[in-house]
């Protein structure tokens, strides 16, 4: 349960960033020192929605959507008390529900990822 908690948020920090700076690349063709400072002061689904509202992702905006949508279901998932997180994850039909889920999120990042980038240069050093 810790495990699959950590996997959503942690994904959604690091990658939220990664793509905020993606975005600002993608339309600038570099990113400086104040778009970083723009980038920390938002949350992680901030940053996604702030990606929504750009003109030039248009394109990124139904990955975004089910980016957000996924991090939702997520935090439906556990809003719930220990102990009944604890039996949901010892039912092992609702286990492998919530890991495919975790799966899925890690996949609508890397949709967003080719969708923004577009193979640009940031986009490639980020891969490799």
């Amino acid at each position: 349960m810790k495990n699959y908690k950590l996997k959503h948020s942690r994904l959604l920090t690091c990658y939220s960033a990664l793509l905020y700076l993606l975005a600002v690349f993608s339309e600038n063709g570099a990113v400086s020192p104040t778009d970083a400072a723009s980038m920390i002061a938002l949350s992680p689904t901030k940053r996604l929605e702030w990606m929504l509202s750009r003109p030039g992702l248009a394109r990124a905006k139904e990955t975004l959507e089910n980016l957000i949508a996924s991090y939702e279901r997520f935090l439906a998932n556990v809003d719930a008390s220990e102990d009944e997180l604890v039996a949901r994850f010892l039912n092992k039909q609702t286990k492998k529900q919530y890991w495919e889920s975790a799966f899925e999120l890690g996949d609508f990042v890397f949709a967003a990822f080719n969708v923004i980038g577009e193979g640009n240069r940031l986009h490639r050093l980020l891969v490799v």
